[in-house]
């Protein structure tokens, strides 16, 4: 049986916590902050969990 692949793009996406929380980066948190109020580019510093229908999905496609 072959082995099993990551998916590239959920590996530069997600994290998995040492609790087997699943974690993702908020929207619009990449660049032009100089657009933003300093208080939403603070906001959007805090990673977020994955939403719980999706954790199943994205555990797949990293291989867990």
């Amino acid at each position: 049986m072959p082995k099993m692949k990551t998916h590239s793009g959920a590996k530069k996406r997600f994290r998995v916590t040492g609790t087997g929380k699943v974690m993702h980066q908020r929207a619009r948190h990449v660049h032009k902050f100089q657009e933003r109020r300093a208080s939403q580019a603070r906001r959007l510093v805090l990673d977020k969990t994955v939403a719980g229908s999706d954790v199943r999905k994205v555990r797949k496609m990293l291989g867990l």
